[in-house]
């Protein structure tokens, strides 16, 4: 399953709201359209949304239009010009499109690892730790294929972030494969 989800969104909500820290989402639009209430719950808090597609699709994987347009059915629930492309996959086809519609394409410089079974809660918090800058964007995934080591990391990290006086936002969003 896919976010926002129904139990990891709201606990990612919980472990932001102890530090007062704002996240960006990036939403599925499936996601979005079967958990509207936990959406909408986002925006509420304060926090911003972006374009993640309706299918988490691949850019590499799939024909230009069709990419594009699973971009625009994610749009019709998803009121946002930031992307994520899944997978951090583009091609420059589709971004040359994106820019032309107004979008932003936000990438990343840390990955959490939150979602590989090969990592655990540990690797990922080190690495999170050893490679967070002033100005990064870190990747974190509100899926139950990441919950686990979410429950460990994120208020771990959060403490670090807090402790070494960090005021920037966590950027997080919600997909898996």
């Amino acid at each position: 399953m896919i976010g926002p989800h129904p139990i990891v969104t709201p606990f990612v909500l919980k472990e932001l709201d102890q530090y007062n820290l704002k996240a960006t989402f990036f939403c599925i639009g499936d996601c979005v359209k079967r958990h509207n209430d936990i959406f909408d719950l986002l925006s509420l808090k304060g926090h911003s949304v972006g374009n993640h597609t309706f299918h988490h699709l691949n850019s590499w994987k799939h024909p230009t239009n069709s990419y594009l347009d699973d971009i625009d059915l994610a749009s019709s629930l998803i009121d946002s010009r930031l992307f994520r492309p899944p997978y951090g996959r583009i091609t420059s086809t589709v971004s040359k499109n994106l820019r032309k519609k107004g979008y932003k394409i936000v990438l990343w410089d840390v990955l959490s690892g939150d979602f590989d079974s090969r990592r655990t809660a540990v690797s990922c918090l080190n690495n999170l730790k050893r490679n967070t800058r002033n100005g990064s964007i870190i990747v974190f995934h509100d899926s139950e294929k990441a919950f686990e080591k979410l429950k460990i990391i994120l208020p771990a990290y959060f403490e670090f972030l807090h402790t070494q006086g960090y005021k920037t936002s966590v950027i997080t969003h919600t997909a898996s494969i």
